[in-house]
This record gives structure tokens, C-alpha cells and sequence, in this order.
């Protein structure tokens, strides 16, 4: 997807919030929501598959698995399968979203640092592929497959952390020197210990990186995917023949949150790999990759109701019904994850009034709780609406239960290209907003005289 077409993507999002407030998706019962232009994902999922086919007959062949962290939502997932990806899971939970959206288990992947016994038996008896975090995971792993029946028969393989260094968000680069995750390759003994592990386990066939995501420039990801690349011909020589079968090159690709424009482009990494780890793509290895913003972030806005406009030390404060829980990286770490906010009318229409400094608070009851501090925007009123944009990944799927606010509804929609004012949206339900009732059981009422009846 190139500049061009997000100037039809801006327009669609236009229509969308016109049709979602006359349609009452959002209104005074339901302040905020989440929504996503169904036709924008598709076309991300499309880019990734044919940047990959364009790159080799090995990108042609891989298996694009879904970072499910990214999107917790079942029909999102469903969505996504139907447009040929899969799932990489790092929890039970996420497993079993990937198995209710009918994604098959030769499609999921299954990665994370504390995978218990218990994960990684199911893991094996379903063929759902495995990277091993850790030497002591590699060892449960042992045990398995010794007690198996027959050598398991799906991608077995182990995270490497090519500790290529860290990009612009700390808390998002897993390959710095001192990463949680994976085997440090450069540390002391680490390098022979993975070559003979290969070379004594004829089921151990992938091997797994991830070098981060937001922050992390292209040619940092590159250098990793190389450095791993290097390590699994080195295997494969050492093992006197092909041991390694699948690369599983992580996911990772950051967004552009300043504008419409997608930037970088899964078209533009793949060059970049291409580049930087020659036979990457010629097919000797089955690829595997684990994107998930890329895929819906530029997809996806929270739309919220102005409850409230006021003013203090001389700023206006518009108080919304967003903030931190559904935006929580946002407000706790503003300068690495700063949003764009676009303000509507209480019609649903884009507001054209000249722009004014102005704070975009939301509902929870802390101080920082702001998603736009001194922003030029149209003045906001009471009435009026917020979209926070390039919020389809992590924001409203992953919900911060402060002040015991209910999730939201999350709604996908589409609209009618032929009709001449672009403003016929059709929208689908992907998770009904939390009702208080399903709140209060969800916060143990159920057994509201337990506790008391202790002595």
C-alpha cells in the first residue's frame, strides 16, 4: 500500500465515523469504540504475501504467522486466515483464539520465555510448531519427544538471540546483549553448544529470531536475520548435510505514526533482507514470518465522545472517554508512542475550525491520563468526537482495566466504493462492548461472602 492509497483509506475512515455516529455504534450508551476498516487489512495482508513472493520462491512459500499479541480478537484472526496467514501464539490464550478462529495447527506457531510442560506436550500432540526459549526448555523438550511414540514431524526449533543491539525503545528490543529471550549467540560457548544441539537432535530442524519491533531500524532486523542465517549453514555443515529446514525471521516491522503514509513498507524490508542475507529467499529454507502492528495498525482508530471541555492555566482540556485504558503505552510513555488525534463534530463530520492548543484527556482518574498534551486541534466541545488514529494493533484489543472501566465495543466496517458520496458503511460486530453485569462477575461477585466467611 502505497501514499496514494491512503488518501482512499482517509476518506473511508471519514465515512466510517459519519456512519458510526448516525448509526449510534457510538453515542451517549456506548462513548467509545474501536474500529477497523476491514478493506485496509486485507490490502496489509496482501502487500506482506506479494512483497515476499516478489523477493524469491522462498518468500513465495512462507507461512506469514500473525502475532496474535498484537489483535486478541477471534474474528480479526479469522479475517486474517482467510487472507492466507496463520498464528504465532505465545500463550494458552492465544492459542486457543487461533484454534476458535479455525486457523489449522500446521499453521500456528508457538513462541514465549515460560512455556510450561503442560503447554509444550499440547503443543506437540496438536503439530503445532515450537521455538524452545531456553537451554532448560530444549531440555522438557528432550523429554517429550523421548517418550513420543514416533520423532515428532513438525518444525522443533530454538530461539537464537543474535544480540545485534537495541533500537529506539528499549522495552522493545529483544536483542540487546542482555535480552530475556532466546540463546545469547555470542556469549561464551553459546555458538558450539547450538551446533552440537542440532547436530544431536535429527528433530531440532528451525531456528527462531526476533530482533524487536517499534523503533528498530530495518537494517538492525536485516543484520539479525543474517547473523541466524549464518548459524543454521553452519549447522547444516556440521550435521553433514540439510538439518535446518525452517527460519523463522520474527516479525517486528515498525509503524509511522506521524501521517497517512505507510512507511516502511513490508516491500521495503524484504529488499533490505534480500540484500543483506543472499539465498535468504531461494527456497533452501522454509521462511516463517510473525508480523502483527504492521499488518493493522494503520487500520484501526478509537473513537471517543467529548464528555466535557474546560480550561485551566489558560489551556483548554477536552475530556474524553479514551485514555489509558485503551491507550496505555500512550499516556505512560508518550515520547515513543505519541498518536495522531483527528477531531469531528458531534455529527460525525471533520472539524475545519482553526486549530487551538489544547490537552486530550481521558476518563481514568489520575492526572496523567492524557493522550494529546498541547495540541493544535479544532476546538473540541462537548459532544464532539476524538479518533485516535493507527490504533488497530495493541490499542483497543488490549485493554487496562482502570477505575473499572468495561472494555469497549469493537466493530470492523466497510464501505460502499460505488456510492458517490462515500458514505455507505456497513459494520460487523467483532467484540460487543463489556456490560457492567459481565464486569461484576468478572470481578468475583459470585463469591461476594467467600472472603468474609474466613476466620
Amino acid at each position: 500500500m502505497g501514499v496514494e492509497d491512503r488518501g482512499d483509506a482517509a476518506r473511508r475512515r471519514d465515512a466510517a465515523v459519519l456512519q458510526a455516529v448516525r448509526q449510534g455504534v457510538v453515542g451517549a450508551g456506548r462513548p467509545v469504540v474501536g474500529l477497523l476498516d476491514v478493506r485496509g487489512v486485507r490490502e496489509a495482508a496482501q502487500g506482506l504475501r506479494e512483497a515476499f513472493a516478489r523477493a524469491g520462491p522462498g518468500g513465495a512459500r512462507a507461512l506469514h504467522a500473525f502475532a496474535v499479541k498484537a489483535a486478541p480478537l477471534v474474528p480479526v484472526l479469522r479475517l486474517l486466515a482467510g487472507e492466507g496467514l496463520g498464528c504465532e501464539v505465545a500463550s494458552p490464550g492465544e492459542l486457543a483464539l487461533a484454534r476458535a478462529a479455525g486457523v489449522a495447527p500446521g499453521r500456528i506457531v508457538l513462541d514465549s520465555p515460560a512455556k510450561t510442560t503442560a503447554e509444550l506436550r499440547e503443543a506437540l500432540a496438536l503439530g503445532i510448531a515450537v521455538n524452545a526459549d531456553s537451554r532448560e526448555e530444549l531440555a522438557r523438550l528432550d523429554a517429550l519427544v523421548a517418550a513420543a511414540p514416533a520423532p515428532p514431524d513438525l518444525p522443533l526449533g530454538l530461539r537464537v538471540n543474535p544480540q545485534v543491539g537495541g533500537g529506539s525503545i528499549g522495552a522493545f528490543s529483544t536483542a540487546t546483549e542482555t535480552s530475556k529471550f532466546g540463546v545469547a549467540l555470542r556469549d561464551p560457548g553459546a555458538r558450539d553448544w547450538l551446533v552440537r544441539a542440532y547436530a544431536e537432535r535429527p528433530w531440532l530442524t528451525a531456528v527462531h529470531a526476533h530482533v524487536g519491533s517499534q523503533g528498530c531500524p530495518l537494517e538492525l532486523m536485516a543484520e539479525g536475520v543474517r547473523r541466524v542465517h549464518e548459524l543454521a549453514r553452519e549447522i547444516d555443515a556440521a550435521a553433514g548435510g540439510r538439518r535446518v529446514r525452517t527460519l523463522d525471521i520474527g516479525g517486528g516491522l515498525p509503524v509511522n505514526f506521524a501521517s497517512d503514509e505507510v512507511t516502511p513498507t513490508h516491500d521495503a524490508y524484504a529488499r533490505v533482507l534480500a540484500a543483506a542475507v543472499p539465498g535468504l529467499f531461494d527456497g533452501a529454507y522454509g521462511l516463517v514470518t510473525e508480523f502483527g502492528r504492521s499488518l493493522l495498525a494503520k487500520s484501526g482508530m478509537i473513537l471517543a465522545r467529548v464528555e466535557y471541555a474546560k480550561s485551566a492555566g489558560g489551556r483548554r482540556i477536552a475530556v474524553t472517554h479514551a485514555g489509558a485504558q485503551v491507550a496505555v503505552r500512550t499516556v505512560f510513555t508518550p515520547h515513543a508512542w505519541p498518536l495522531r488525534v483527528a477531531a469531528y463534530d458531534a455529527r460525525g463530520r471533520p472539524k475545519t475550525s482553526p486549530a487551538v492548543a489544547q490537552d486530550v484527556a481521558g476518563p481514568c482518574c489520575f492526572a496523567g491520563d492524557l493522550v494529546a498534551v498541547d495540541r493544535l486541534l479544532p476546538r473540541l466541545d462537548a459532544g464532539d468526537h476524538v479518533a485516535l488514529l493507527d490504533t488497530g494493533a495493541y490499542y483497543f484489543s488490549n485493554h487496562f482495566a482502570y477505575n473499572t472501566l468495561p472494555r469497549p465495543g469493537v466493530y470492523g466496517y466497510a464501505v460502499d466504493e460505488q456510492d458517490v458520496e462515500g458514505q455507505a458503511v456497513r459494520f460487523a460486530t467483532v467484540r460487543p462492548p463489556q456490560s457492567l453485569a459481565e464486569l461484576v462477575a468478572e470481578s468475583g461477585a459470585a463469591h461476594a461472602a467467600d472472603l468474609s466467611a474466613l476466620r
